[in-house]
């Protein structure tokens, strides 16, 4: 079926309903192999030995019929095994397609399989009529709660991308599809607004929306209605008949409450043969891990709530990931007055940093710490300010500070240009962030933004943090001690899951990413935990501080042994 159908052609329609094609396009479709449609069908329960006739499976978007054709030998199979004539199946499909010639194309590839099972031609060709239907899923009238299964490879495509009456359609048929959605998110949703009790929906396709902002909604609605059974990461599995960078992901998600969830990692050499081995341990519900020289997989106990991201990692990762997740508050907590922010962004750091400290009065200057100046694990200030055009109560009097007033409008035109000005015409000369100043004279630990493993430097209270900088600042914590934990595999496990990596592995110690990072309450540690954390941090000792780190969150062997596999695979 289609993976990528290139909804831009919707220009085309005459209507919502209806899509007018265009010969002279190519729609993209890609096909699923296979193997992997049998292997997407074997982990969600659609098998033969089970009476399939008596059920309802629905396919979104049905192209030519990749999925259609196991899904009807399937049925077929099951139908002689239970003694249920064929003609009595015209329920238990309900498929989809948005073009009249993929539906047709599906319709007689399904009409051959029945017509070689025994029916006659008419009752192969009305049987295959009944079951695919052109049109568009999401804007179809659906009946709620009607389906056992909802099965497929959605297609995927940015929602704006769309002509804005269908995207606004779209929208109001499927709230979860927010900001700058791939319009996959909604399949999701109606998908799931499908499934009877303890129906489910297994999909392939891009894993995106666990990882980026526009998933959000999705996210908070599985996690609070339905459950999160299977997740295979495919992204180097060659899953498709043509060449596709779509980053895919096996993903089975059930209307029932959340039990265990079965986590796959695999790598490129993941085949046919070793999904009819996996499909067996994910049905199974046996050992709790299994692994071969293609994949890995857990099962975990618990899986993420609300509409924070999703960690990307190892089943193993994920499995102490959620763990730590249930067992200790996030590093910016209020119990213990933590906070993570960033350092200021300019809009124009040509003007706003210098190395003058005589340029402008001495009040409007503030000494500006740079990545670069924590290179080495301590501050090495390379002698910068920022040119600080901020009062407690906002932007300063510009006729109060002669030489600053004569800097900036040296520099009028450069800083009226910044889309920052451009909002705010009597602001032209502010920074993007509004400078905190009680921040410059405050203990604070700063991270570079990217850096291979996590890097905390301790700022006694001199400088104010550029914005390639995070830092942390709290009322509760000896600020070595956090730096420890913070310089431990542990941290580093929590941003490596959550973050982009760069090219290269490096990894972004952005805010979002740093308050993820669970951390215990500081009165919980021994006063000889802390003394140990912080001589750690201090001697720049990551695996002394992993240690201890260790012992203080009740890691197990097992859990030591995954920090371990972490740091290894960043070397």
């Amino acid at each position: 079926m289609s993976a990528v159908q290139q909804l831009s052609l919707l220009e085309g329609s005459t209507e919502l309903g209806e899509l007018v094609p265009d010969p002279g396009v190519d729609y993209g479709e890609v096909f699923t192999r296979q193997w992997v449609v049998d292997f997407i069908l074997d982990v969600a329960g659609y098998t033969p030995d089970r009476d399939l006739g008596a059920l309802i499976l629905v396919e979104p978007s049905c192209g030519t019929g990749a999925f259609l054709g196991p899904i009807v030998d399937r049925l077929i199979e099951a139908a002689l095994a239970f003694d249920r004539p064929l003609v009595s199946l015209s329920g238990a499909i309900r498929a989809h397609d948005l073009l009249e010639s993929n539906a047709e194309l599906a319709r007689k590839a399904v009409s051959r399989r029945l017509h070689d099972a025994g029916l006659v031609e008419s009752e192969a060709d009305a049987l295959a009529a009944a079951w695919i239907t052109t049109g568009d899923f999401l804007l179809h009238p659906h009946e709620p709660r009607s389906a056992d299964f909802v099965v497929g490879n959605p297609p995927y495509i940015r929602l704006e991308s769309v002509p804005a009456d269908r995207m606004r359609a779209y929208r109001a048929a499927c709230p979860t599809m927010r900001g700058r959605a791939d319009i996959y998110v909604g399949f999701f949703e109606m998908g799931l607004s499908l499934l009877r009790s303890d129906g489910a929906l297994a999909f392939i396709c891009a894993d995106r929306w666990m990882r980026n902002q526009y998933g959000a909604d999705l996210r908070h609605l599985v996690s609070s209605r339905y459950a999160v059974e299977t997740i295979v990461t495919m992204h180097d599995v060659d899953a498709f008949e043509d060449d596709v960078s779509a980053y895919p992901a096996v993903v089975v998600l059930r209307n029932h409450e959340q039990a265990t969830a079965s986590v796959v990692g695999t790598t490129g050499a993941f085949g046919a043969s070793e999904a009819a081995h996996l499909s067996s341990w994910v049905r199974g519900g046996g050992r709790r891990k299994t692994q071969s020289t293609s994949y890995e997989a857990s099962r975990v106990e618990r899986w993420f709530t609300g509409s924070d991201l999703w960690p990307s990692g190892s089943p193993a990762q994920l499995e102490l990931i959620a763990d730590l997740e249930s067992r200790f508050p996030p590093l910016q907590h209020s119990g213990d007055s933590t906070r993570v922010g960033v350092g200021v962004a300019t809009g124009c750091d040509e003007v706003f940093i210098t190395t003058d400290p005589n340029l402008v009065e001495s009040d409007r200057l503030l000494p500006l710490l740079q990545a670069g100046d924590t290179t080495d694990g301590s501050v090495d200030w390379s002698g910068h300010y920022l040119v600080d055009p901020w009062a407690d109560t906002g932007l300063v009097d510009l006729a109060r500070y002669p030489r600053l007033a004569r800097y900036l409008h040296d520099h009028e035109g450069r800083l009226r240009g910044r889309h920052v000005a451009k909002q705010r015409h009597a602001a032209w000369y502010r920074t993007i962030d509004r400078v905190d100043h009680r921040l410059t004279g405050r203990a604070k630990l700063v991270l570079p933004d990217m850096k291979a493993a996590a890097h905390p430097v301790l700022d006694p209270g001199q400088f104010y943090p550029h914005h390639n900088l995070y830092f942390v600042v709290s009322d509760g914590w000896d600020l070595e001690a956090l730096g420890g934990l913070l310089l431990s595999e542990v941290a580093n496990l929590f941003v490596g899951a959550y973050c982009v990596r760069m090219r290269g592995g490096t990894y972004r110690f952005q805010a979002q990413y740093l308050r993820r990072i669970r951390v215990p309450m500081s009165d919980a540690l021994s006063s000889a935990d802390r003394r140990g954390l912080a001589q750690a941090f201090g001697d720049r000792d990551a695996q002394a501080a992993t240690t201890l780190a260790s012992k203080v969150y009740g890691l197990s062997a097992s859990d030591r042994e995954t920090l371990r596999s972490c740091t290894l695979s960043r070397r």
